[in-house]
């Protein structure tokens, strides 16, 4: 009898221990918020937007469109991995996202989390493909990069500063600087530096998207990303994951 109760205790105990490990299907909290329309007039590019940003359980986004937060949800790059009707793009349409998980749950879990809290709040529904496309590779220099690596276990979320001809951060991936180019520059450029870690990040260049500063003195991209970050683009086209989205509401449900 002892033997048997052993057992069981023993399974009991397993089991309890499956069901902690076992990742979160939902945020525990969250919010969905359609942002206001813009004053007439407004320059889209004047919009300070703060693509998704994810650290230690807690996802913000502001001044997002549908298209940016499903970019991060399915771990795409650019607006060409994305099509659908033509709302989900234009910054008329955008939101403001919040949400916190139940512990410190990784990023790849915390995505599958966005993907339903977009199905949930947005009716979001979509297929996935691929196809080729062609696009700018971010790459390291000859030489390699002049980045400084970073500690995120020692910084808080970093204030970081976007604009046209000018991104700077303490705390940035690689794949989130090449998504902010692409965002910026209007053209699709992805990471392949092969830099897994987060850096400093400093770029200051000469840029012909609408709103910058005109600046001759500033270099072209290209000159500005070899001298002060040692890094360079390499025009490429290769097969990429893309998603249609088939269905989706512009009016979030109620949070």
């Amino acid at each position: 009898m002892k033997a048997l109760f052993a057992c069981l205790l023993a399974v009991c105990l397993a089991a309890s221990v499956v069901l902690a490990q076992a990742p979160p299907t939902e945020f525990e909290v969250a919010t969905v918020k359609l942002m206001p329309p813009l004053p007439v007039g407004t320059p889209p590019s004047t919009i300070t937007i703060r693509l998704a940003s994810y650290y230690k359980g807690t996802l913000t986004m502001s001044n997002v469109t549908l298209s940016e937060a499903l970019r991060f949800a399915y771990d795409l790059t650019t607006d060409d991995q994305v099509s659908g009707p033509d709302w989900i793009k234009s910054r008329g349409t955008r939101y403001e996202v919040a949400a916190k998980t139940a512990g410190d749950v990784p990023l790849a879990q915390a995505r599958v989390l966005i993907q339903k809290l977009l199905v949930d709040r947005l009716k979001v529904v979509i297929r996935k493909e691929a196809k080729p496309i062609a696009f700018a590779a971010l790459v390291q220099a000859r030489g390699g990069s002049k980045l400084t690596e970073t500690d995120p276990n020692r910084l808080g979320p970093p204030p970081p500063s976007y604009a046209p001809g000018h991104l700077a951060g303490l705390s940035m991936t690689m794949q989130n600087f090449a998504l902010l180019l692409s965002t910026y520059e209007r053209q699709m450029i992805l990471d392949r530096t092969g830099l897994t870690g987060r850096y400093q990040i400093q770029l200051d260049y000469l840029t012909e998207s609408p709103g910058a500063p005109a600046d001759p003195s500033k270099p072209t991209l290209r000159v500005a990303l070899q001298d002060q970050l040692g890094l360079r683009l390499e025009a490429r086209r290769e097969p990429l994951d893309a998603i249609v989205v088939e269905r989706a509401e512009p009016m979030p449900t109620d949070n």
